[in-house]
């Protein structure tokens, strides 16, 4: 059962006339990858085809590795304008033998995303049950929402980028509910903070978790792995700069 819910940005573009002809030129070109595919094993595949179709159901890592850089692809060019063919390329590989793995980049685009989801609730729920005072689960689940933009920064930008698109289909239905989820999960340790005289009582809380939500997750457009900072450090001085402001009291 898929777990749900980061951020998302009210700003998503829709799907335009352009993305539907990027998925058009798209699909033509998977079905010709997936022709070859079927060519490939019914002539008894070549010694790479073999070797794909040995291993993918027994070798996580490899599948970890070919998501990792699917992922990649995903957030640098979006989704309707990568191919199955382009995921292949990047991973130094036949088109036809990335189906061996997948049936489709969309199983791809969605391992990647409930991978993500999964793991960053998994996180926000060891901070719920640690049953800390609002301000102190504020700071944790920014913390933890930076360790996942380390974890998963590729994933995240995906999510920033295509959850309303995905969302439309059937089989993504899970992403509009991980975002009421998450809007429910921030909103109410906000209200908690107010009603316990923790947070002020003036702020518009809509407007306080929407900022929240998109300053936090927007760093995955900049963050790297091999930055100065750790994922806690940012945190920290994010937190600082929300939580006490950035001028000294006169």
């Amino acid at each position: 059962m898929r777990r749900i819910t980061p951020p998302t940005r009210d700003n998503v573009p829709v799907p335009t006339a352009k993305n539907a002809k990027n998925t058009k030129h798209e699909k033509s070109a998977e079905g010709a990858e997936s022709a070859e595919s079927a060519t490939r094993r019914g002539k008894g595949a070549k010694s790479s085809g073999k070797a794909e179709s040995a291993t993918a159901s027994t070798s996580p890592d490899r599948r970890r590795e070919l998501l990792d850089t699917a992922a990649e692809v995903f957030a640098a060019q979006g989704y309707n304008a990568t191919t199955v063919r382009q995921i292949a390329d990047a991973a130094g590989m036949l088109a036809g033998s990335l189906y061996y793995h997948f049936d489709s980049k969309e199983s791809m685009v969605d391992e990647i995303l409930a991978t993500f989801l999964d793991e960053l609730w998994a996180g926000y729920d060891a901070v719920l049950a640690a049953g800390h005072g609002p301000r102190e689960t504020i700071e944790a689940l920014v913390t933890e929402s930076f360790r996942e933009i380390d974890r998963h920064r590729a994933a995240v930008a995906i999510y920033q980028k295509e959850a309303r698109y995905l969302a439309t289909q059937p089989r993504f239905g899970y992403l509009t509910e991980s975002r009421r989820k998450f809007e429910q999960l921030w909103l109410g340790v906000l209200e908690r903070g107010v009603a316990a005289g923790v947070f002020r009582g003036d702020l518009d809380l809509r407007l306080a978790y929407r900022f929240l939500r998109d300053t936090v997750w927007v760093a995955a457009s900049w963050y790297r792995p091999e930055g100065r900072h750790t994922p806690e450090e940012i945190a920290r001085q994010y937190l600082a700069m929300v939580l006490d402001g950035i001028a000294l009291p006169e």
